[in-house]
């Protein structure tokens, strides 16, 4: 039983890194791109210099998050495995204080932070109609 639990917990440690790692390398490849749109758009050299040094800072802002991901999902296994919680709450983006704010500063999250209801139509659900998918 506590090598399933183990290796449960050292699964769920690695889906949550490479999610963390994933939203990390999204995050320097809208940063790249967003600098040479930049670029392209200017001809002032200092307008150029200051679209690098803002790529740069993404970069480390995306490393830095991905590193502290790691540590709180380290973290969450290891409180789980203590028997602290009956479950480790995982993360892709770290710590719950941490967010990343894509609509401006004072927006709120898209969502209340709950679990996505069950869908009522689609694969695997009744449909409206009333006739069953061929997947149910």
């Amino acid at each position: 039983m506590q090598a399933t639990k183990k290796a449960v917990e050292n699964v769920k440690e690695t889906a949550a890194n490479v999610g963390a790692s994933a939203k990390s390398g999204l995050e320097k490849t809208k940063a790249t791109v967003t600098e040479k749109a930049e670029k392209i758009s200017t001809h002032d050299p200092i307008q150029k210099e200051m679209a690098t040094h803002k790529k740069e800072e993404k970069i480390q802002q995306a490393d830095m998050e991905k590193h502290e991901a790691r540590e709180h999902n380290a973290a969450a296994k290891m409180s789980a495995m203590a028997g602290h919680m009956d479950r480790a709450p995982y993360s892709t983006t770290g710590p719950a204080t941490k967010s990343t704010d894509v609509n401006g500063p004072g927006s709120e999250p898209a969502g209340d932070g709950q679990p996505m209801a069950r869908p009522t139509t689609g694969m695997g659900a009744t449909a409206a109609h009333g006739k069953g998918s061929n997947f149910n």
